[in-house]
């Protein structure tokens, strides 16, 4: 019994030198993956490729290490050399990789969590829609808590030219698109308020682009004012719009400016989580 524990209490220090050296390793590899990662995302901002001097003091990288890495990456396809100038760029890999990630999202997974904390900076109703036959469609809504408020369930269409989510889509299309749904669908007067001539509409589009989000004083539907911004892709293509909406009582034209910026900035960072671009 004794020399039994004597031989375990001698065992021990091997065994914690060998568990520490482990998580040394694995350090090590997590700090080395951290550096594969920031040399792909350096190369994904430098389309025309890189050279690996460059490269390496983009990332604070001594260039051994830096070539060490890319090698690796080379092997697996997620960068390549080019021969003639020795300069690196991203690899098929990478894009096929990437490509998954297209393929997998799912933009109301990505803006719910983000329409939720606008709901509760704003104290007010908020919407996703995208653009469906020259229409505004709901995709979903986070109720507000106040006993007035605008519900719009899913699969409710609305039109773009008097609404803040449909002009906030409208602006952000191609003229001769713009003029094709127009031509459809007309300009129909909804409200007094509703914008029923194709200079006004134009005029309110370039005001949307100016200060990036929408308004729909009381256009649509008396009594209701939206504000909307446009959602885009990794191409600069919409693909959907957020939006609050509330009566017109509890948002007055003082607030405007402040609800326009909060829900601005939700559809930048929907857009940075849904295209991957910062």
């Amino acid at each position: 019994m004794t020399m039994v524990r004597a031989t375990n209490r001698r065992a021990r220090p091997p065994q914690r030198a060998t568990r520490d050296a482990g998580k040394s390793g694995r350090a090590g590899l997590v700090q080395s993956l951290g550096r594969g990662l920031a040399l792909l995302e350096s190369l994904a901002e430098s389309p025309d490729g890189i050279s690996l001097s460059d490269l390496s003091q983009q990332v604070g990288l001594s260039v051994s290490t830096a070539h060490r890495l890319l090698t690796t990456l080379e092997q697996q396809g997620f960068v390549r050399c080019h021969p003639g100038s020795r300069h690196w760029s991203i690899g098929v890999q990478a894009f096929i990789v990437g490509s998954a990630f297209v393929k997998a999202r799912d933009l109301l997974e990505i803006a719910r969590p983000r329409m939720r904390s606008l709901m509760e900076q704003s104290g007010e109703t908020v919407n996703l829609a995208v653009l469906d036959g020259g229409e505004a469609v709901f995709l979903a809504q986070v109720e507000c808590r106040q006993m007035m408020r605008a519900l719009a369930p899913p699969g409710v269409r609305v039109p773009l030219h008097c609404s803040g989510l449909g002009k906030a889509l409208l602006a952000a299309l191609p003229e001769v698109e713009v003029e094709r749904i127009l031509r459809r669908h007309g300009l129909p007067r909804l409200t007094p308020r509703t914008l029923t001539t194709i200079a006004r509409l134009r005029a309110d589009l370039a005001r949307t682009r100016e200060r990036g989000y929408a308004l729909d004083d009381q256009e649509h539907s008396i009594g209701l004012c939206c504000v909307a911004a446009v959602v885009f892709n990794e191409h600069g293509e919409q693909v959907g719009a957020v939006s609050l909406s509330g009566p017109a009582v509890r948002i007055p034209e003082k607030r405007i400016a402040l609800l326009g910026d909060l829900v601005r900035k939700t559809a930048e960072a929907i857009t940075s989580a849904y295209s991957g671009n910062r």
